[in-house]
This record gives structure tokens, sequence and C-alpha cells, in this order.
């Protein structure tokens, strides 16, 4: 009896050691059906929360995508809001699982977590009013008002390579830069042209891109760092998203419609 016993107690001691490995990535966790997902909600064309509460856009379709070929269909997605300043503290806490929220890699972020990918490559671009006619490009900016997002490092490229006398505003979403824009309280907004093309196509009498991008951006999905299985295993389904041709139909799907030309697919780069 008392072999029996000690023989049930190493079977659920080695139980509970698998099942916290699990837990600790997440694959493993995506063994339960579900996963939680950080994406933003409001972008136009990559990742918009509707008024129904609906998710729509490109980085939404890109994030079940993943999340199907990890073994959690649509319904076992938890969707957070994942603001640009707030990306990095949500993984390294374990509030989310992946960040799919044109998350372009940098490496000050490779310091804090890891990244799957790119999925994405895009250039930063510039927003004005559709009567703008000074405003060219970044480096026309000095003496006028600059709207980005916390946490975004676009608008301070500006300033550090472009034009050091730009004013620099920051709100919390894209969306109050544009509205703070249409409503004269700032001159510009930068960010990625793909995200500013969604913006544009939403208010064409009102709104213009201008200029030619000037940087490159790639956007990869954010996994905490240390969780190399989880990175792998996402990284085959973005390849395999590429090579089905799903990758594509998504963005002509989601983007297309802005006039935005589809860009070739990435290669894979974040491996290690």
């Amino acid at each position: 009896m008392t072999r029996r016993a000690a023989l049930l107690a190493a079977v659920a001691v080695l139980a509970t050691a698998c099942g916290s490995g699990d837990t600790a990535t997440v694959v493993g966790r995506a063994g339960s059906g579900k996963l939680t997902i950080g994406i933003r909600y409001d972008q136009p064309g990559l990742s918009e929360r509707r008024l129904d509460g609906r998710f729509v856009g490109f980085d939404v379709d890109v994030a079940k995508y993943v999340a199907n070929e990890l073994g959690v269909k649509e319904s076992g997605i938890t969707f957070k809001e994942a603001r640009g300043a707030v990306r990095e503290s949500m993984l390294e806490s374990g509030e989310v699982d992946l960040v799919v929220a044109t998350y372009s890699i940098t490496d000050a972020r490779k310091e804090k977590v890891a990244f799957a990918g790119p999925y994405f490559e895009t250039g930063q671009g510039m927003l004005v009013r559709f009567t703008e006619q000074a405003i060219t490009g970044p480096e026309t900016l000095n003496g006028r008002q600059l709207c980005s997002v916390k946490g975004s490092t676009s608008a301070q490229k500006v300033k550090n390579d472009y034009a050091q006398g730009v004013k620099l505003v920051e709100y919390g979403q894209y969306s109050d830069c544009v509205i703070a824009l249409m409503a004269g309280n700032v001159d510009a907004v930068t960010t990625d042209e793909v995200i500013l093309a969604g913006f544009a196509a939403e208010n064409p009498e009102l709104l213009k891109l201008v200029g030619k991008p000037f940087s490159q951006e790639r956007y990869g999905i954010g996994v905490a760092k240390g969780d190399d299985e989880s990175r792998a295993e996402v990284n085959k389904a973005i390849e395999k998203m590429i090579s089905s041709g799903e990758w594509k139909r998504a963005l002509e799907r989601n983007v297309g419609p802005s006039g935005y030309e589809i860009p070739a697919p990435p290669q894979i780069t974040e491996k290690s």
C-alpha cells in the first residue's frame, strides 16, 4: 500500500509539473482552447472595434489566423485593447498572450518582449487636412503642431531627423489625433502610412496623405520574452498565412478599398 501511495503521489507531482510548464507558454495555454490577444481598437482597415462590438481589420484577421493555427477558434479569443504605451507591460504582466497591434519591431522593445514575424512592412507617412498646401513632407513641419499617440516613436523621429522646430502633441489614440486634425487643433498626424490610409479613406473630402514614406516599419506579433517555442509556432502560422494566399486576400479585403498599394509579403526574420 505504501509503494502504491508513493507511486500515485509521484504521478500527481509529475502531472502538476507538466501542467505548470504548459501554462508558462502561449502554445501551452492555447491547449485550453482560449487565448487573450491585444489589438488596437481605433485603426480603420487594420484593427477597429465597430459600434456593434465586432472587431474587423487586417490585424484582426492575422490574430484569428494565428490563433486558429495554435488550436484556438475565434470563439475562444478574448480581444483586449492594446494602446501604444502599454503593449510591453501587457505582455510582461501576462494580461495578454499575444499582441497584434501594428507593433513595430525595434531594438528598444526587444529588450522587454520578443517578436514573431514580421507579418507586414510599411513606412511612416503624413496625414493633413485636404485643403493644406504648405505641408508636403516631414521637413516642412517647423513651427507646426504634429500629433501622434503616446508610446509611439513616429513623431519623435520627425523632430530628430527632419524638423527640430516642430511642436509635438500626443493623444491616447490615433482617432483622437485625427479628430484634432479635422478640428484644426493640430496641423498633421504621423504614423505608419497604412494606418493613415485607413483614416483618409473614411474622410476623403477632409483628409489626404502627403509626401513619400520616410522610414521602414516592420510589424511583428508580440510574445513574452523567453517564450521561444511559441514564437516559433507563431512564425509558422504567419508563413502559412502568406503561402496559402490568405495574407494577400486579407489585405485586399481590409486595406485595398483605401487605394493603398498592397506590398509584397515580408520575410520572417525574428527567429532567435
